[in-house]
């Protein structure tokens, strides 16, 4: 019965980092397509490239899971070889595994969520140049994807907006460090 549930789960998280590749490539392209700057350029298969050189950076990406029982998830995942990386572990708890990273949140998700973290690498590290979830949430508007959870674009600290794709999946762009000095 583990074994079914393990291939289960493996079978899950391989299409969701299909689907998370998939979702990125469209942020990218989308952020892109209506900017006030020169038109992207893009090879198929490949995120939309401006044509200065550079590409939308979403930062890391993670899964937010909506659990109902938060200790019993969190066992769950461990027996995968997952480990505590932060939260507060009692309403959340962010787990890694090498560089897979998810989230387990109790009562604060109505669904599960595709998250990126603008400002951070892989390991929750702050990057010194990062693309602000304002400017990400700006260049999304402007190629007509309109947040359904806006970011307050007058700000410069940490800040979110959600988005969801045609699937209806949601996506969370949740930026945990101040404005980037770029």
């Amino acid at each position: 019965m583990l074994n079914a549930i393990l291939q289960n789960t493996r079978t899950t998280l391989k299409h969701v980092a299909l689907s998370a590749v998939g979702c990125a490539a469209l942020l990218a392209c989308a952020g892109w397509a209506q900017s006030e700057d020169p038109k992207p350029t893009t090879t198929p298969g490949t995120p939309a490239v401006h044509a200065k050189g550079a590409t939308m950076k979403l930062g890391a990406f993670s899964i937010s899971l909506a659990v109902k029982d938060l200790p019993a998830s969190r066992a769950f995942y461990e027996k995968l070889g997952f480990t505590k990386l932060g939260g507060d572990g009692k309403k959340w708890i962010i787990l890694k595994n090498e560089t897979t990273t998810i989230g387990l949140f109790e009562g604060m998700f109505d669904k599960n969520l595709l998250t990126f973290n603008p400002g951070w690498d892989h390991k929750a590290q702050a990057l010194n140049q990062f693309d602000d979830v304002r400017d990400i949430q700006k260049q999304l508007k402007a190629g007509g994807i309109v947040p359904v959870k806006p970011a307050d674009e007058n700000g410069n600290g940490p800040d979110s907006f959600v988005i969801v794709d045609p699937d209806g999946n949601q996506i969370l762009i949740d930026q945990h460090v101040p404005k980037s000095g770029k």
